[in-house]
């Protein structure tokens, strides 16, 4: 009898795989301390100015406004206030997930993150069905291409649709405080996998999911891999255009199977983990794998900015190279009165 307590005891100093009370995932990650402050940090410096000067170029050279332009100028919009979120995301995982600005912010924070994602997918998905309409039909809609009508409602609809899609992650992600080692005490801003409620969360997850990205991309696949076809099929362009018009079929295609689609399935998979009895050595690995793949969908605003500036087309660049140079002009100019003025 005294052999079987004492084998029991040195049994229970082994690590068990077993899932612990609550989420096996609460202990703070050093993939989210290294990984994400600098990637984070990297999409901001490159992105960020990028969509500035995208919408400035927009609003301030280019004209006649045509659907497309309304479109991506929207799209830009949403990548900028999707980016100005990511420095309260870097400070907050570089500090090891320490939450400083309260409650609220992080509510607004998260809200603000995926707001903008869905928008910007919505806005993408919006554009590949007027590339679709205008490269497969374009007789037909030269009149939605002449009027800028559709192309604004589609935008307002595309911001309405976004706001009430994301509008309940507000009353699901959670917000907690915990206390250290040394006594003082964190507020850790989950996001919407790690939350409580979480059967909740799993419908409203799939739910979103399903509207908001699902359907988007059947949208964008069936609009592209359309097109891709019936340009192989015969010369209805010019060469160049024909390869400007797959190049973007292409890209569009890389950013959702690339960027997106990781990071929903993960997303799905890493909410599931947390209802079912799994180990928690396999619950760590697919909480470490939907980590790696948040960063991915930013980089759609990479693939966005190509969009801008490359496949659109030398129109948009020369717009760019007319806004510099007038603004350099406007100081040069400045500079010389001032200097006149000051004998």
């Amino acid at each position: 009898m005294n052999e079987l307590l004492d084998v029991s005891a040195n049994a229970s100093h082994f690590p068990s795989d077993a899932p612990a009370s609550g989420n096996c995932t609460d202990d703070r990650s050093p993939l989210k301390r290294h990984y994400l402050p600098v990637i984070y940090s990297l999409i901001f410096l490159v992105a960020f100015p990028g969509n500035v000067v995208a919408i400035s170029t927009y609003i301030c050279r280019r004209r006649p406004w045509r659907p497309s332009a309304i479109l991506l100028l929207n799209l830009a919009c949403a990548d900028l206030l999707y980016l100005a979120s990511l420095p309260f995301l870097i400070h907050y995982y570089a500090r090891d997930e320490d939450w400083v600005f309260g409650e609220l912010m992080c509510k607004l924070v998260r809200f603000g993150f995926h707001f903008h994602l869905y928008s910007s997918i919505l806005f993408l998905t919006c554009f590949s069905i007027f590339r679709y309409f205008v490269i497969i039909h374009p007789m037909s809609c030269l009149a939605i291409h002449r009027t800028t009508r559709w192309a604004v409602g589609a935008c307002v609809a595309v911001w309405l649709v976004s706001l009430v899609a994301v509008v309940p992650m507000t009353f699901l992600i959670t917000a907690t405080t915990t206390t250290t080692t040394t006594g003082t005490n964190r507020l850790a801003c989950l996001d919407l996998s790690s939350s409580d409620n979480v059967p909740t969360i799993k419908w409203y997850n799939l739910l979103l999911t399903a509207v908001t990205f699902c359907f988007p991309l059947v949208t964008v696949t069936l609009c592209y891999t359309t097109i891709i076809h019936a340009l192989a099929q015969g010369p209805r362009t010019r060469g160049c255009l024909k390869q400007k018009a797959r190049r973007l079929a292409v890209l569009l295609l890389l950013v959702f199977y690339v960027c997106f689609l990781p990071f929903h399935i993960l997303r799905v998979v890493r909410i599931e983990s947390r209802l079912l009895s799994m180990g928690c050595t396999v619950e760590r690995q697919i909480h470490e794998a939907y980590i790696i793949s948040r960063p991915l969908a930013a980089l759609n605003t990479f693939g966005n900015l190509l969009l801008y500036v490359v496949v659109v087309g030398d129109s948009f660049q020369q717009s760019i190279c007319s806004t510099v140079r007038w603004r350099t002009r406007g100081d040069l100019e400045q500079a010389k009165d001032s200097s006149s003025n000051n004998p």
